[in-house]
């Protein structure tokens, strides 16, 4: 995608109120489309004193989540890695006029929190927005310190560590609601529940993996195939966990087997039966790793017949050499994005009308988070945690799960999204298996 530039300090922590129009001045008009189909565009709520909810036990056991907090306008603060200052490297203006690549991702998760917050604007929405540059020279510590995001009623970051870790302690003590929009890890967080990890931890996927194949067929030989790496071993132990916790009578083990480069298709044969379906479940996280072992399992797969289920990095894995054609391969993912509904065309005409280009997956996220969690403040008020399930989906399904990480806790280390999607790599497309979600 190129996008052009000419207005540095745009988004370097400055306010940028609704009335933005785009990144910066340099790009043409464009009519916006259509906003998508809303529930409601009655103006907000005038502001409500801090007082308990009445006659509501207080939710998880946080105090600050009984208290009915609405506001007649909200003030939001969204972090994104925009790179500015590398980008720019001192002239307001790019050579070529053509963005680096790595300031993409978050330039269009920017791009489309902008979209949602453009649309909940033409509904009534009164906010105040603030753009922070998760890679410029002002750090999170520093804005910290400045206490300039005290007053804030909700944060929006596209980060990782250490700026997630800042962030959420930041959050916690101030009792401010902060979503972590495209991270799939805590960040060492055992003791924040304003703390929302949208994309989900691999524990969360091993054990989703875990319940749709044991659910899903009836009779089954369940193979989990791992390295000795450190790693593995502890997704090997999620699943083992997620075995004894499941509360189902017809449940198969998993046998478990090392495998490493030199280990022959002969050799994982042994653990394959030819009278019913293999479930074969690979922790690698890498692409040459998964290839590697896949091609091993391919030799064997006329003999036995063997679905592979593999981890959300296979999201972005291309299987199109000729030994993979005609084989099952799965991932879990907790984000699905079939396009065809109207918030996606609404983001995706936009994008084509503006730059003439297809929206990233993290232009969708950028505008699904931010429109999601936006429009939960007027609906719910700046305490919505008891009822962040409530508001029907804008593009992808969340169910967002306290998470106690301490035994005998009372209070959530943390939210996170529970809802994975199993999904089929197709030629094509790939195909949602686990419909209900």
């Amino acid at each position: 995608m190129n996008l052009s530039f000419s207005i540095k300090h745009l988004l370097a922590g400055a306010a940028v109120a609704l009335a933005f129009s785009a990144c910066s001045s340099s790009r043409k008009t464009v009519s916006r489309p259509a906003p998508p189909p809303t529930a409601t565009t009655n103006k907000p709520a005038p502001e409500k004193k801090p007082e308990p909810k009445a006659d509501k036990k207080i939710p998880f056991n946080v105090p600050a989540f009984a208290k009915d907090v609405k506001r007649a306008s909200y003030n939001v603060a969204i972090f994104a890695p925009l790179y500015l200052d590398s980008a720019f490297a001192g002239s307001n203006d790019i050579a070529g006029r053509t963005m680096p690549r790595y300031v993409l991702p978050g330039l269009e998760f920017y791009e489309g929190a902008q979209l949602a917050l453009d649309s909940l604007q033409s509904q009534g929405y009164n906010l105040r927005v603030t753009v922070y540059d998760s890679k410029g020279k002002q750090s999170v510590s520093n804005l910290i310190h400045s206490k300039v995001l005290d007053a804030t009623d909700l944060i929006i970051g596209s980060v990782t560590n250490p700026d997630l870790k800042e962030l959420s302690d930041f959050s916690r003590d101030k009792n401010i609601n902060f979503i972590s929009a495209t991270y799939p890890n805590d960040g060492g967080v055992t003791d924040n529940p304003f703390l929302f990890i949208s994309n989900s931890t691999l524990k969360t996927h091993c054990e989703a993996i875990q319940k749709y194949v044991q659910e899903s067929f009836s009779s089954k030989n369940i193979v989990l195939l791992r390295r000795n790496t450190a790693f593995e071993n502890r997704m090997a132990a999620d699943f083992k966990t997620a075995y004894e916790k499941m509360d189902n009578p017809k449940k198969s083990r998993i046998r478990e087997v090392i495998w490493q480069e030199g280990t022959t298709p002969e050799e994982l044969s042994k653990y394959l039966l030819t009278d019913r379906t293999n479930i074969v479940i690979v922790t690698a996280l890498d692409e040459n790793g998964a290839k590697t072992l896949l091609r091993k399992l391919n030799t064997n797969a006329a003999t036995y017949p063997m679905q592979i289920y593999g981890m959300p990095t296979w999201d972005v894995f291309r299987f199109k050499e000729p030994e993979f054609k005609g084989m099952q391969i799965y991932y879990s993912s907790p984000y699905f994005n079939d396009k065809n509904d109207p918030y996606s065309r609404y983001v995706t005409d936009y994008f084509r009308k503006t730059y003439r280009a297809r929206p990233s997956d993290m232009a969708f996220k950028g505008f699904d988070m931010t429109y999601y969690f936006v429009r939960q403040l007027r609906q719910n008020g700046v305490y919505f945690n008891a009822e962040v399930n409530e508001s029907p989906k804008i593009i992808s399904q969340y169910n967002f799960q306290p998470v106690y990480i301490k035994e005998g806790e009372q209070t959530p280390s943390y939210f996170e999204n529970k809802n994975i999607y199993i999904i089929q790599k197709g030629e094509n497309e790939d195909i949602k298996m686990n419909t209900r979600n």
